[in-house]
Parts: structure tokens; sequence; C-alpha cells
């Protein structure tokens, strides 16, 4: 008789979520530090770029190396020594003199950030249901929410932007120490919640090794990287240059403006959390296309000359529809190319999130700067549509085509299924 897995264990389901929040708090510290940064290093705005590339070699080098070599380095063990990194690169950049040095920091920042990204990700795809995977990414939404409200509250206390990295610092510390003191309950191949010592053969599911080059022979792997880079694009850009379209494009006050953002990233959290229960009862194929339309129809509020409620209200309208994109194309990475290459193409599709929040982001920077920031808007118009022509072309390619496992009947009490410690199929992210 097929056996319902244990729910997620508290503990761990617990430390997922404050590391996602945690991966979230210095992407939303730097949209609205920057100005005071370029200020103090008396660099241009493009300069961000050096930070926002240093970031992403580190990211991008950690999480493909994480999804590659995840089954000999240990869930809890990865997650413990890349959060203490991440914390020893935020204090790096609390003291850094001049921007070299933060350009150092971010790479190592990149470097640990990547790695939880990826391990949580592979963890979380194996582990958790659409619910969770989606609630997890809320968190995330969460976290860069809580980062703008951080350097805001510093600045306007009339303090130095460092105060706003030590901050999240000292939260990163704390985090590192509970991943160390949990490092053998992450095991993998076990449901959550499951002990390793009382785990059964029908369990425990087999562990089928690939060559690495059949991985990267898969079309399927590599249309999946370019649609992460796309939407991660979409996301990292809004946020970043949000504070400066509404505060020198549409007349805002710091305060205000830095608000609007927080709410941005907000809407990112929000919609997570109602998403991932929709997810579940109408198929991610019918949210994914809504949520894909969304973003469009929100970033063209961007793109038309009006107030800056218009503007604000496009963003809110982005963050929301794009709430579900990542989690859902995450959770189903094992359908798409199978159970065997599911770790390192979630390695690569990390990465290339890393490339897309990055690379966009950095030659926004360079247009803005050589143009206006009312740019912004037409560029995100862009993007949306981009990604959507990806996904129907990607939909269309696998019409018809079965699944890596078969749907279940039913589902347990966290909406994974009854037969086992499978990964959880819906029809699309």
């Amino acid at each position: 008789m097929p056996t319902t897995p244990a729910r997620p264990r508290a503990s761990l389901l617990l430390l997922a979520y404050l590391a996602f929040v945690s991966l979230g708090l210095p992407d939303g510290l730097l949209g609205v530090a920057w100005p005071s940064i370029r200020s103090d290093f008396g660099v241009p705005t493009e300069a961000v770029g050096w930070v926002l590339t240093a970031g992403t070699v580190g990211y991008l080098t950690s999480s493909v190396l994480a999804g590659f070599t995840l089954a000999r380095v240990g869930v809890g063990a990865l997650l413990a020594g890349s959060t203490l990194l991440a914390s020893l690169a935020l204090t790096g950049y609390s003291v850094s003199p001049v921007l070299a040095v933060l350009v150092g920091c971010a790479l190592l920042l990149g470097l640990g950030s990547g790695a939880v990204d990826s391990g949580l990700n592979a963890y979380a795809a194996g582990a958790f249901g659409p619910r969770h995977m989606n609630w997890l990414h809320a968190f995330f939404g969460l976290g860069v929410a809580i980062g703008p409200l951080i350097m805001t509250g510093v600045l306007s206390a009339g303090l130095a932007w460092r105060w706003g990295y030590g901050i999240v610092a000292g939260a990163q510390i704390v985090l590192a120490i509970a991943f160390v003191l949990t490092v053998r309950a992450w095991h993998r191949g076990v449901p959550a919640g499951t002990e390793a010592a009382d785990a059964t053969p029908a369990e425990t599911p087999a562990v089928v090794r690939v060559p690495v080059r059949a991985t990267l022979r898969l079309p399927a792997v590599w249309s999946g990287t370019v649609a992460f880079a796309l939407y991660v694009a979409i996301e990292v850009s809004a946020g970043l240059w949000a504070f400066l379209l509404l505060t020198e494009g549409r007349g805002l006050s710091a305060a205000v403006a830095g608000g609007c953002v927080s709410a941005y990233w907000g809407s990112l959290f929000v919609g997570r959390v109602v998403q991932g229960v929709v997810a579940e009862r109408l198929g991610a194929g019918l949210v994914l296309r809504a949520s894909l339309a969304g973003m469009a129809v929100g970033a063209l509020l961007i793109a038309v000359p009006g107030p800056a409620a218009l503007a604000v209200a496009g963003l809110v309208v982005v963050g929301f529809a794009a709430a579900p994109v990542f989690p859902l194309l995450t959770l189903t990475t094992a359908d798409r190319v199978g159970a065997a290459h599911a770790d390192r193409a979630i390695g690569l599709q990390i990465g290339a999130s890393g490339i897309g929040a990055a690379l966009v982001p950095a030659g926004l920077g360079v247009l803005i700067g050589n143009t206006s920031v009312q740019v912004l808007g037409s560029a995100l118009l862009v993007l949306a549509l981009a990604l959507i022509a990806l996904y129907e072309w990607g939909a269309r390619r696998s019409t018809g085509r079965p699944t890596a496992h078969p749907v279940p009947a039913q589902t347990g009490g966290e909406g994974q299924p009854t037969s086992g410690p499978v990964r959880p199929v819906v029809d699309g992210r």
C-alpha cells in the first residue's frame, strides 16, 4: 500500500523560510542604499554594474557547482558554510572604504548566496509541494521587502548606509549558527521530517547517476535557463531602479519612494502566499499564463507617462503577477528534465537567474545614465513580452509529451503525492 509521507519537519521548514528571507534582504538594501554609496565613493550611477557583475560571477559559480556537487557535499554542510560566507561578505560591505573593496565583498556574497539558493531549491523541489514551494519564495519576497525598510529607516535616522548592511550581517550570522547546529538533519533522498535511520527502502528513491554531458545535451535544460534569466531580469530591474524612477522621474520624496519599493517587493510576498494555493487547485499552466500577461500589463503602466501613482500601481501589478513564476518552474524541473538531471538543471537555472539579475539591470543602468530613468517601463515591457514568447514556444514544443511522473489522484496533507517521496507534479511552475 502507498504510504503518506510525513509533513515537513517544523524546524527545517522554519529554517528554510528564514534562509529565503536572508537571501532577499541584501537585494532589497542595494536599491535604496546605492544613491548614498555612489555619493560616498564618488562614482557614477552606472558603477552599480561592477557590484552586480561581481555578485553575479560568484552567484553563478557557486549555484552551478552546488547543483553538480550537492549529492557529495550534503545539503546541511552546504547551507551552513555558505550562509557563514554570506554573513562575512555583508560585514565587509559595512566597513568597505572604497568601491573596489565593496565589489570584492559582492563577489563573496554571490558565492554564499548562490550555493544557498541552489541547495535549498534542489532540496525543496524534492521535499515540498506547490504550496510550500511558493511560500518559501514568498519569504524571499518578504526579505526583499524588509530590506528597503531597513535601509530607509537607517538613512531616515541620520545613520550611514553601512549600518543597514551591518544589521543584516548580524542576522545572517545567527542563521549560519542555526544551520551548523542542524547539519545532520538535512538528509538527502529522505522526505522532510523523516529521520534517515527510520527511512524504509520504499521511502528512499533510487539515485540514478548519469553523465554530465547527458544533462547538458537536453534542450529543456537550456530553454529553462533562458526563461529564468528573463524572469529574474524583470524582477530585479523593477526593484533596483524603481526608487530612482519614483524620485527623479516622478517627483516622490525619498521616504515615500522607499515605501513604494517595499510595496513592490511585498506584492511578491503576498502573491506567492495566495497563488501557491491557487496553483494547487487550478493548475500551474493557467496560473503561469495569467501571471506572464499580468507582468506585461504592469510594465505597460510603468511605461505610460503619468503621475507617480500610475507607476506605483504598475510596480505592484508586476510584483503580484510575477510571484508564482519562479517557484513553480523550479518545482517542476524534474518533470521537464528527469529526476536524474534535476539537481544539475536547478543549479544551471539558478545560475542563469543570477546572470539575468546582474547583466540586464546593469545594462539598464547604463541606458538610464545616458538617457533618462523614464526608459525603465519600456525596457520592462520588452522583457515581459520576450518571456511570454519563450514560454509559449516551450509550451508548444512540450504539447502531448508525458510528464516524468503521473499526477497522483490523491495528495498528502502538504500537497505531496501519497505514493512516496517522488517529486510533486503540476503542469507548470
